[in-house]
């Protein structure tokens, strides 16, 4: 029924323009390989860590994810396709909403985030721990986490973070906070770590500075994510990650969660796995997960156009020799360790600690 709509944009995939030139070397994985992907992704289902769905779904007149919907990257059939058992909404503001705007417009975001999964009730599940994903998971729902959310959002405010949570965040970006810049954490970035730790918030690192990433990394009780960073030793880029600074994500248990994108990660499937493999050998197989970063408006790697193409990707892991432990961790397992950590750190911290105030004094030092 999306045939309802007048115009509808196509996914972008790097070498499906006729005016890019074509692959040299298209990925064409072996039928035993691609049939042992599928194997293990119906046991290990992919944990996809950031999409831009609810915001792509906005201005559409009408959608259907659950019978199938065009106009996006993202629907019920190509996630089951794909093997997609959990997604990350990025509940992400854009520059005209920052400022004033930045908590009103975070929570118009979470409302459409629920208005959409409460929409199609057969296909998606609203989630917010670890043991809620599984029991989604076990029903036959993707499970939707809420996050990453602009720390905008947070206004100086402990309080807010506290609300947006209540309503369902469960992952903040610190890229662009005021209180988290060139020289590291304020006094009240600090704070606002420690309540992300105490009620169950995991910070997203993507994007922030390398001396902010290196403060939380020593703060943080609970890993850390960094939703769409790669290995700037494979490819350069400014949110990607240095060898020092991925060893030091390893060693705190956190998560490199390599987007596919062409900007960041390369044309092509095999360029992906480059990323993968290095951020295994320099973190090691515990760091490293997946974050499709569809319906963002970035370009995606060729065979990589949508959600249920996951399976190309794990049939050309297969192909280089990685284990069916460790794609297990990548695709699912790592993922739900950090947030069962999460979960554990904030129901120990809210019995040993009560909320700090909303501003605590020198919120600006």
């Amino acid at each position: 029924m999306a045939d309802l709509q007048d115009d509808r944009p196509t996914t972008t995939e790097v070498g499906g323009d006729d005016s890019l030139p074509d692959d040299p070397f298209p990925v064409v994985p072996d039928a035993e390989f691609l049939e042992r992907a599928h194997a293990l992704l119906a046991a290990h289902p992919v944990a996809d860590g950031y999409s831009g769905l609810p915001r792509a779904l906005e201005p559409l007149p009408w959608y259907d994810l659950e019978l199938g919907e065009a106009a996006v990257d993202t629907d019920v059939p190509r996630l089951r396709e794909g093997h997609v058992g959990a997604l990350f909404w990025s509940l992400g503001l854009s520059e005209e909403e920052r400022g004033d705007r930045a908590v009103g417009a975070t929570l118009e975001q979470l409302d459409l985030a629920r208005r959409v999964v409460g929409r199609h009730p057969e296909g998606l599940r609203l989630v917010r721990t670890a043991g809620q994903v599984i029991d989604a998971r076990n029903c036959g729902r993707v499970a939707v986490v809420l996050g990453p959310a602009s720390a905008a959002a947070v206004d100086d405010s402990l309080g807010i973070l506290r609300v947006l949570n209540s309503l369902g965040l469960r992952v903040l970006s610190l890229a662009g906070a005021d209180w988290a810049d060139r020289e590291g954490l304020t006094r009240f970035g600090e704070e606002v770590i420690r309540e992300m730790n105490r009620v169950g918030v995991l910070a997203d690192l993507s994007g922030a500075p390398e001396t902010v990433l290196a403060r939380v990394l020593a703060l943080s009780k609970t890993p850390v994510l960094c939703t769409r960073s790669a290995a700037a030793a494979v490819r350069p880029h400014p949110a990607n990650l240095s060898d020092a600074l991925l060893a030091q994500l390893g060693e705190q248990r956190g998560l490199c969660m390599v987007p596919l994108t062409a900007e960041q990660s390369g044309p092509g499937v095999r360029d992906v796995a480059d990323h993968l493999d290095h951020v295994r050998i320099v973190a090691g197989p515990e760091c490293v997960a997946l974050s499709g970063s569809y319906d963002s408006g970035a370009a995606h790697p060729r065979d990589l156009s949508d959600t249920s193409r996951y399976p190309y990707l794990i049939a050309e892991l297969l192909r280089r020799g990685w284990s069916e432990t460790e794609l297990s961790l990548v695709t699912w397992e790592n993922v739900q360790r950090v947030l069962r950590s999460a979960d554990f750190t904030a129901r120990a911290a809210q019995r040993r600690h009560d909320p700090a105030p909303a501003r605590p004094a020198d919120p600006e030092a």
